[in-house]
C-alpha cells in the first residue's frame, strides 16, 4: 500500500472519529437509571389495592369522616375486605400534594379521626407520604400488611 494511500486511509479514519464523537455529545448523556418514583393517584392505590387481593367498593370522594374541616379535597372514602379481613370495613384515605403538606396536616386528619373511630384499640393507620390512610378497624393481619404494601408501593417514595 502506498504512503498516499495510508495517509488517506489514516485521515478518513480520523475524520469518522470526530464526526461520531461530535454526534454522541451533541446528545448528551443517555441514563441507564430507573426516574425517581412519584406518587400515584386515587385510581392507582386502588389498583394496587386489587393487585393484592383487596376489593374496594362505595368510594367516595370528598368525605374526610368529619364535620368542620377542610381536609374534604384531600379524603376520600371507602369499604375494603379481602384476605383474611371477611367484613367489609371503611378506609379513609387522605391524598397530600406533597411532604410538607402531609407533615403540616398530619395533626388535623388524626383530629378528624377521633370523630369516627369509636375504638382506639381497633384504630388502624397506616402512614405513607403523601398519603395517610385511617379506619376504625379493626383490621385483620394480612389485611392490614397488604394495605400498608400497597399503600407504600403508590407513594413511590412521596
Amino acid at each position: 500500500m502506498s504512503l498516499l494511500r495510508r495517509a488517506a486511509r489514516h485521515v478518513r479514519l480520523a475524520l469518522a472519529c470526530g464526526i461520531s464523537l461530535t454526534v454522541l455529545a451533541g446528545c448528551g448523556f443517555v441514563s441507564t437509571t430507573s426516574p425517581p418514583a412519584t406518587p400515584t393517584d386515587f385510581p392507582g392505590i386502588a389498583s394496587e389495592l386489587a393487585r393484592r387481593g383487596i376489593v374496594v367498593d362505595e368510594i367516595r370522594s370528598g368525605d374526610p369522616g368529619c364535620a368542620g374541616t377542610d381536609l374534604a379535597p384531600t379524603a376520600i372514602r371507602f369499604t375494603a375486605r379481602g384476605l383474611d379481613q371477611q367484613e367489609p370495613t371503611p378506609v379513609y384515605v387522605y391524598i397530600f400534594r406533597n411532604r410538607e403538606a402531609f407533615e403540616r396536616r398530619n395533626t388535623d386528619v388524626y383530629a378528624c379521626a377521633r370523630s369516627y373511630v369509636t375504638d382506639a384499640d381497633a384504630f388502624g393507620s397506616i402512614e405513607a407520604s403523601p398519603f395517610l390512610m385511617i379506619g376504625p378497624g379493626p383490621w385483620a393481619p394480612a389485611f392490614e400488611a397488604e394495605l400498608r404494601d400497597a399503600l407504600t408501593e403508590a407513594a413511590g417514595g412521596g
